[in-house]
């Protein structure tokens, strides 16, 4: 038997507050000068499992282990490609990254696979040079993206109980 479906009021309230949690992390992100779409990677990584604040913080240091292994990898690229070429360079690289970050998954706690690609996707498509200030930037990033996907989840919860909101 399917849970009872929320009324259309509760529905818009929670979609109202999903809204205004994504308006205030893009707002949060302009003004501390970090990249908007590395907040929603962390928003994503909120929602990949166990919305409860432990998985919260679990999933976001996923996407910084994720974010670590990305910049670890561009480095080894860039030192392998003048002896192997990038033909040879980067397929090593990925397959040694993949190999690692697929592994993880088989640990008892930071095992969220989704949360280590979210954080290698962020990595590479920021396109930024390997360093802490880089790092800092894209994890601060999924962080306001994190604490907007909880409050967007939370907010609704406290309002409705959990048997009445809004999945």
């Amino acid at each position: 038997m399917s849970p009872p479906h929320p009324s259309r009021c509760r529905f818009a309230v929670s979609t109202l507050v999903a809204a205004v949690a994504a308006a205030l992390a893009a707002a949060t992100s302009l003004a501390l000068s970090l990249p908007v779409w590395a907040m929603f990677v962390g928003w994503i990584a909120f929602f990949t499992r166990g919305a409860n604040i432990r998985a919260a913080f679990e999933n976001l240091a996923c996407v910084g282990l994720g974010l670590v292994i990305g910049a670890g990898a561009s480095l080894a690229i860039a030192r392998l490609a003048p002896a192997m070429g990038p033909g040879l360079a980067l397929p090593l690289v990925v397959f040694v990254v993949a190999l690692a970050v697929v592994g993880l998954r088989g640990l008892p706690i930071l095992n969220n696979l989704l949360g280590y690609f979210l954080g290698l996707v962020a990595w590479f498509a920021a396109h930024l040079q390997p360093s802490m200030e880089s790092l800092a930037q894209l994890f601060t990033a999924s962080l306001v993206g994190s604490v907007a996907g909880w409050l967007s989840h939370t907010i609704p919860l406290r309002w409705f109980g959990p048997a009445q909101a809004p999945a």
